[in-house]
């Protein structure tokens, strides 16, 4: 069974007809082929298929997207502009926080949603914010760094 949604992806408004049984990750790498979003565990536990839901995070695969109607959602490629890379994945360029890449799209929309909610989050706010997304090759440590060395800066970025 299908139903009509109207969903705003990365800004673009969209009119899907999707199965009621299917889910948002589902929706956006299948139908959209917005591949950024990650499907790891398929229980919500990992966070490698995290997106924003109205700004805030959310495990894409265990979220119906029929919930998603009349919402904005926010993926990896949403977050870079103009095909510049946003400063957050500047940063954990810089500090060696990708490694393999399969958590780092969840982990780059927890920390923009971390920062934009908290400027100047310490340390244990960082680890708090990230606590759902898992990094098997990182040990979390550039991860931490990378997030704790942007305080302050996602503001001044914004104004350039």
């Amino acid at each position: 069974m299908k139903k009509n949604i109207t969903v705003e992806v990365n800004g673009e408004s969209l009119e899907l007809s999707v199965d009621v049984n299917k889910t948002l990750l589902e929706v956006l790498r299948e139908d959209l082929g917005l591949t950024g979003t990650k499907k790891g565990c398929d229980k919500g536990e990992c966070g490698a298929c995290t997106v924003l839901l109205e700004g805030s995070p959310v495990c894409s695969c265990s979220l119906l997207a029929v919930k998603a109607d009349g919402k904005k959602v926010m993926t990896i490629e949403g977050v870079d502009k103009e095909g510049k890379l946003h400063i957050i994945g500047e940063v954990f360029n810089e500090k060696g926080a990708i490694q393999c890449g399969f958590c780092t799209p969840g982990m780059i929309l927890v920390t923009k949603h971390l920062l934009d909610n908290n400027p100047s989050p310490d340390i244990e706010e960082i680890k708090a914010a990230i606590s759902g997304n898992i990094c098997r090759c990182t040990g979390y440590m550039q991860i931490i760094e990378a997030i704790s060395s942007l305080s302050g800066r996602l503001q001044e970025s914004s104004q350039e």
